[in-house]
Protein backbone atom coordinates (compact mmCIF):
# COMPACT_ATOMS: atom_id res chain seq x y z
CA UNK A 1 0.00 0.00 0.00
CA UNK A 2 1.23 3.29 -0.99
CA UNK A 3 1.76 6.07 2.00
CA UNK A 4 0.26 9.46 2.59
CA UNK A 5 3.26 11.55 0.84
CA UNK A 6 2.92 9.17 -2.01
CA UNK A 7 -0.43 9.43 -1.76
CA UNK A 8 -0.14 13.39 -1.80
CA UNK A 9 1.72 13.14 -4.77
CA UNK A 10 -1.04 11.44 -6.83
CA UNK A 11 -3.71 13.76 -5.46
CA UNK A 12 -2.14 16.57 -6.26
CA UNK A 13 -2.41 15.11 -9.98
CA UNK A 14 -5.68 14.89 -9.32
CA UNK A 15 -6.33 18.55 -8.40
CA UNK A 16 -4.56 19.76 -11.10
CA UNK A 17 -7.37 17.63 -13.53
CA UNK A 18 -9.88 19.42 -11.77
CA UNK A 19 -8.32 22.80 -12.32
CA UNK A 20 -8.59 21.64 -16.33
CA UNK A 21 -12.72 20.78 -15.66
CA UNK A 22 -13.24 24.14 -13.90
CA UNK A 23 -11.29 25.79 -16.82
CA UNK A 24 -14.05 24.82 -19.71
CA UNK A 25 -16.70 25.43 -16.88
CA UNK A 26 -17.22 22.20 -15.50
CA UNK A 27 -17.36 21.38 -11.69
CA UNK A 28 -13.57 21.01 -10.61
CA UNK A 29 -13.31 17.33 -9.90
CA UNK A 30 -10.21 15.11 -10.84
CA UNK A 31 -9.52 11.45 -10.70
CA UNK A 32 -6.06 9.89 -11.34
CA UNK A 33 -5.74 6.14 -11.67
CA UNK A 34 -2.73 4.39 -10.72
CA UNK A 35 -0.86 1.33 -10.63
CA UNK A 36 2.17 0.39 -8.99
CA UNK A 37 2.97 3.94 -8.98
CA UNK A 38 2.25 4.58 -12.54
CA UNK A 39 -0.38 6.92 -13.28
CA UNK A 40 -2.73 4.89 -16.50
CA UNK A 41 -5.27 7.23 -16.48
CA UNK A 42 -6.49 10.44 -15.47
CA UNK A 43 -9.74 12.48 -16.26
CA UNK A 44 -12.00 15.55 -14.69
CA UNK A 45 -15.13 16.28 -15.22
CA UNK A 46 -16.73 16.81 -19.13
CA UNK A 47 -20.22 17.58 -18.41
CA UNK A 48 -20.71 20.55 -19.97
CA UNK A 49 -18.34 20.26 -22.72
CA UNK A 50 -19.26 17.39 -23.67
CA UNK A 51 -22.62 17.57 -23.11
CA UNK A 52 -22.75 14.03 -21.27
CA UNK A 53 -24.14 13.33 -18.28
CA UNK A 54 -22.17 10.26 -16.95
CA UNK A 55 -19.18 12.07 -17.82
CA UNK A 56 -17.77 12.54 -14.22
CA UNK A 57 -13.87 12.80 -13.59
CA UNK A 58 -13.89 9.06 -12.31
CA UNK A 59 -16.23 7.86 -15.51
CA UNK A 60 -13.93 9.58 -17.89
CA UNK A 61 -10.47 8.09 -15.62
CA UNK A 62 -12.09 4.65 -15.63
CA UNK A 63 -13.28 4.50 -19.46
CA UNK A 64 -9.40 6.07 -20.79
CA UNK A 65 -7.52 3.13 -18.15
CA UNK A 66 -9.77 0.53 -19.70
CA UNK A 67 -9.12 1.35 -23.23
CA UNK A 68 -5.44 1.59 -22.48
CA UNK A 69 -5.01 -1.91 -20.85
CA UNK A 70 -7.87 -3.49 -23.09
CA UNK A 71 -9.76 -4.84 -20.04
CA UNK A 72 -12.08 -3.57 -17.40
CA UNK A 73 -11.31 -4.95 -14.52
CA UNK A 74 -8.97 -2.86 -12.32
CA UNK A 75 -8.37 -4.84 -9.38
CA UNK A 76 -4.72 -4.06 -8.83
CA UNK A 77 -5.83 0.29 -9.67
CA UNK A 78 -5.63 2.98 -6.38
CA UNK A 79 -8.58 5.72 -7.81
CA UNK A 80 -7.42 9.21 -6.74
CA UNK A 81 -10.37 11.49 -6.44
CA UNK A 82 -10.81 15.17 -5.07
CA UNK A 83 -14.66 15.08 -4.15
CA UNK A 84 -16.01 12.41 -2.73
CA UNK A 85 -17.56 10.02 -5.48
CA UNK A 86 -21.35 10.21 -6.42
CA UNK A 87 -23.77 6.76 -6.11
CA UNK A 88 -23.09 6.82 -10.08
CA UNK A 89 -18.99 6.83 -9.66
CA UNK A 90 -18.96 4.28 -6.86
CA UNK A 91 -21.03 2.28 -8.95
CA UNK A 92 -18.71 2.34 -11.40
CA UNK A 93 -15.18 1.93 -9.48
CA UNK A 94 -17.26 -0.93 -7.62
CA UNK A 95 -18.13 -2.33 -11.35
CA UNK A 96 -14.18 -1.93 -12.54
CA UNK A 97 -13.50 -3.78 -8.70
CA UNK A 98 -10.79 -0.75 -7.91
CA UNK A 99 -8.88 -2.03 -4.93
CA UNK A 100 -8.24 1.54 -3.39
CA UNK A 101 -10.24 5.02 -3.74
CA UNK A 102 -8.51 8.13 -2.39
CA UNK A 103 -10.80 10.97 -1.51
CA UNK A 104 -9.87 14.54 -1.33
CA UNK A 105 -12.70 16.63 -0.20
CA UNK A 106 -16.17 14.60 1.45
CA UNK A 107 -19.37 15.44 -0.34
CA UNK A 108 -22.33 16.10 2.43
CA UNK A 109 -24.74 15.94 -0.26
CA UNK A 110 -24.26 13.24 -2.39
CA UNK A 111 -21.30 11.74 -1.40
CA UNK A 112 -21.34 7.26 -2.31
CA UNK A 113 -18.17 6.49 0.16
CA UNK A 114 -18.63 7.38 3.66
CA UNK A 115 -20.91 10.76 3.70
CA UNK A 116 -24.33 9.69 2.44
CA UNK A 117 -23.89 6.24 1.50
CA UNK A 118 -20.89 3.18 1.39
CA UNK A 119 -20.96 1.50 -1.32
CA UNK A 120 -17.55 0.70 -1.62
CA UNK A 121 -17.61 -0.82 2.08
CA UNK A 122 -21.06 -2.64 1.44
CA UNK A 123 -20.10 -6.28 2.10
CA UNK A 124 -23.63 -7.10 0.57
CA UNK A 125 -22.42 -6.43 -2.59
CA UNK A 126 -19.86 -7.98 -4.98
CA UNK A 127 -16.69 -5.64 -4.28
CA UNK A 128 -15.19 -4.13 -1.63
CA UNK A 129 -12.56 -1.14 -2.14
CA UNK A 130 -9.79 0.16 0.72
CA UNK A 131 -10.79 3.98 1.35
CA UNK A 132 -8.33 6.49 2.51
CA UNK A 133 -9.84 9.95 2.95
CA UNK A 134 -8.90 13.47 3.76
CA UNK A 135 -5.62 13.77 1.16
CA UNK A 136 -5.73 17.42 0.38
CA UNK A 137 -9.03 17.61 1.60
CA UNK A 138 -9.08 21.26 2.44
CA UNK A 139 -7.12 22.49 -0.97
CA UNK A 140 -10.28 19.78 -2.66
CA UNK A 141 -12.86 22.03 -1.21
CA UNK A 142 -11.85 25.12 -1.19
CA UNK A 143 -11.54 24.69 -5.18
CA UNK A 144 -15.05 23.76 -5.40
CA UNK A 145 -15.93 26.28 -3.09
CA UNK A 146 -13.70 29.00 -4.86
CA UNK A 147 -15.63 27.66 -8.34
CA UNK A 148 -19.02 27.72 -7.35
CA UNK A 149 -18.50 31.62 -5.08
CA UNK A 150 -17.43 32.85 -8.87
CA UNK A 151 -21.29 31.52 -9.98
CA UNK A 152 -23.18 32.20 -7.35
CA UNK A 153 -22.08 36.16 -7.78
CA UNK A 154 -22.90 36.50 -11.67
Amino acid sequence: MLDRTTDAVFMDRALAAARRAAAHDDVPVGCVLVVQGEVVAEGENRREVDRDPTAHAEIVALRAAAQRRGRWRMEDVTAYVTLEPCVMCAGALLNARVARVVVGAMDEKAGAVGSRYNVLSDPRLLHEAALTFDVAGEESATLLREFFEVRRDQ
